[in-house]
């Protein structure tokens, strides 16, 4: 992505209300242009001078799920979008300097904000992975070495200690890194998810985690257990609305980007089924979009959050409603895995 400085992005203002109409810039419908171009006016109202993101457009609001648990969240999604799409940050420079100071010398990053202990092992993976990803994405690079950080969690089995929805995180990270992920830690995770799966292809019966095992084997190219197993699952758990809210109001919050995932990955295109699955979601997904242009997590969620904006802006792209730009590389590094192609094979492996 070619940086910008503040200057450059004043004078050149005229990009927000005529990106779309590039042809590298394109949805598939007006209606998908008007979504876009909504999100980039929410995600100028909410970029702050320093390079950091807010959660929301009041300074007050403190943020939802991602957002609220780290400050690293909302500039990890505003750079993801802003890749997907074909659009420059505000402050491209800013942001990358603001993410480097977040490092410190043991290899972690340490958000600002956010009501996460920036000091568990929790923290340090996500904080470390959506910075790496930033990074990446702006053309830098962590100013001391990241391993220190995944070295932790494999010396012993300290990666049973964190939440299962975790598991993608390791071959995502080694994605973002351009490092390979060594045999052994792929063999150890994954034998813990098959420990744990159940025989519907769930884990635990919680959807996030069973997308995230799903996203654990497309990143390794190897087949995912249980997909079919899976995706009649994940199907018979859709509402009637086009929503899978199965643990309400928030274990899930991200459970139709989850189950679309799973859906577009591991299904098969012609199927009628699928299909229906992702006409329901797109129009469930809309009804989340507020004036502002951002989206809440839930239809009747008046504050639009980052976090929401980017999750349903990746199950839009994952419905097919919404187009990624033309030409798009690195795409298994952006965000969840939302445009990754199902056919193609992606490998972080040795």
């Amino acid at each position: 992505m070619k940086l910008l400085n503040r200057r450059n992005f004043i004078s050149q203002t005229s990009f927000y209300v005529g990106a779309l109409s590039l042809t590298s810039l394109h949805a598939g419908t007006p209606t998908g242009q008007n979504v876009l171009e909504g999100v980039q006016k929410f995600l100028r109202k909410v970029a702050d001078s320093d390079g950091s993101f807010r959660p929301g457009v009041d300074p007050g609001y403190l943020g939802n799920s991602d957002t609220a648990a780290s400050g690293i969240a909302a500039p990890a999604y505003a750079a993801i979008l802003c890749a997907t799409f074909g659009w420059t940050l505000p402050y491209p420079e800013k942001t990358a300097a603001f993410i480097r100071s977040c490092q410190k010398p043991d290899g972690a990053f340490y958000a600002p904000t956010g009501n996460m202990d920036t000091d568990t092992p929790l923290a340090k993976l996500y904080n470390t992975l959506q910075s790496t990803i930033i990074l990446r994405l702006l053309g830098g690079t962590p100013r001391y070495d990241t391993m220190p950080v995944i070295d932790f969690f494999f010396s012993g089995n300290k990666f049973k200690n964190i939440p299962l929805y975790t598991t993608s995180f390791f071959p995502l990270f080694f994605f973002a890194s351009e490092k390979k992920m060594p045999a052994y830690i792929d063999q150890r995770m994954r034998e813990y998810i098959l420990e744990i799966q159940k025989e519907d292809g769930y884990l635990r019966d919680h959807v996030a985690s069973t997308y995230h095992a799903a996203h654990y084997f497309r990143c390794t190219g190897k087949p995912t257990p249980k997909a079919d197993e899976m995706i009649e699952r994940v199907l018979s758990d859709q509402k009637d609305d086009g929503s899978w809210s199965i643990k309400e109001p928030d274990w899930d919050v991200h459970a139709c980007f989850d189950a679309l995932f799973i859906l577009r990955q591991l299904g098969r295109p012609n199927d009628p089924r699928i299909k229906r699955a992702f006409e329901k979601a797109t129009d469930w997904i809309l009804t989340c979009q507020n004036p502002d242009g951002g989206f809440g997590h839930y239809p009747e969620t008046e504050t639009s959050d980052v976090d929401a904006v980017y999750f349903h802006v990746g199950g839009l792209v994952e419905t097919g409603y919404l187009q990624v730009r033309e030409n798009l590389k690195n795409e298994e590094i952006l965000g969840w895995g939302h445009a990754m192609i199902p056919e193609k094979k992606y490998s972080c492996l040795e």
